[in-house]
């Protein structure tokens, strides 16, 4: 396909101390690519000078812009709140904090390229990433793929990670049907798009350190918590999907359009 802009959503809430140098590293890493490309960073909920410092960065840059809205939503409310403002053929996301390595964007579209891809997703658990997390984190990792496969039929190794680009055309047919706003966005979206029939999705290498010191991260009361709203968000899609078949085109009147989002995504 011929790529005549690459559009990257920044999702960000409570970064106002590196949301700006965040950016700056991520569009240096946009700058060196052989394609066009804009850099949107959507603040999910003005709680602190998030938007404030990141506005003062994208006034310096005409492809740089800065939107969001009064309320944190969850970062999936935001992935699309974000897409849904983008104008790339290619889209894609990486998380604010840089726990990835922004580098890695251009390694994604070198895999997409390559593959002649739908969807590359950046993977922890691909054979030459470069993983610093503890072990009862891969061992997460990799049940949660054997639900995914069980539940979904996906052939990925990791789905969480927060690097992940999509062909504009997938995105049109995908946002509209979506209703995950926090913890299993990730899955519902490529489940969603594998029922599609898109079914050519990669993973890709990634410089990931996501900075745990032990295991009481691991058993803390909120990263359990989370655990078990992802599991119940992982069931939930696979409900509307296998039982209610919410997704599929006969139930678009079903479909949750939320005005704020305008997922008219074609209109410029």
């Amino acid at each position: 396909m011929e790529i005549k802009l690459i559009s990257i959503i920044v999702p960000s809430f409570n970064q106002e101390k590196t949301i700006a140098a965040d950016l700056e590293r991520i569009y240096r890493v946009l700058q060196k690519l052989r394609y066009p490309s804009e850099l949107i960073c959507v603040i999910d909920g003005r709680v602190d000078k998030s938007f404030d410092n990141a506005y003062k960065f994208a006034r310096q840059h005409s492809n740089v812009k800065v939107i969001g809205y009064e309320t944190n939503k969850g970062k999936g409310y935001a992935v699309r709140f974000g897409m849904a403002a983008s104008k790339g053929d290619i889209i894609g996301f990486i998380d604010a904090g840089m726990d990835i390595n922004p580098n890695g964007l251009a390694l994604l579209i070198e895999h997409f390229e390559w593959y002649e891809a739908d969807i590359i997703i950046g993977s922890k658990r691909h054979p030459v990433s470069k993983v610093d997390y503890p072990w009862q984190r891969r061992l997460l990792s990799i049940g949660y793929q054997v639900i995914t496969l069980l539940l979904f039929g996906l052939k990925v190794r990791d789905t969480q990670v927060g690097m992940k680009f999509f062909r504009r055309e997938i995105l049109e047919k995908v946002l509209p049907r979506l209703l995950v706003k926090r913890f299993a966005f990730d899955i519902e979206m490529l489940a969603v798009a594998n029922y599609l029939g898109y079914k050519r999705i990669y993973e890709a290498p990634i410089d990931i350190n996501l900075g745990f010191g032990g295991t009481s991260t691991i058993t803390s009361k909120k990263f359990l918590r989370t655990i078990f709203a992802m599991f119940l968000d992982t069931l939930a899609v696979f409900y509307r999907l296998e039982i209610l078949r919410y997704y599929s085109d006969e139930n678009k009147r079903k479909w949750r359009f939320d005005p704020e989002l305008n997922f008219r995504v074609n209109v410029v």
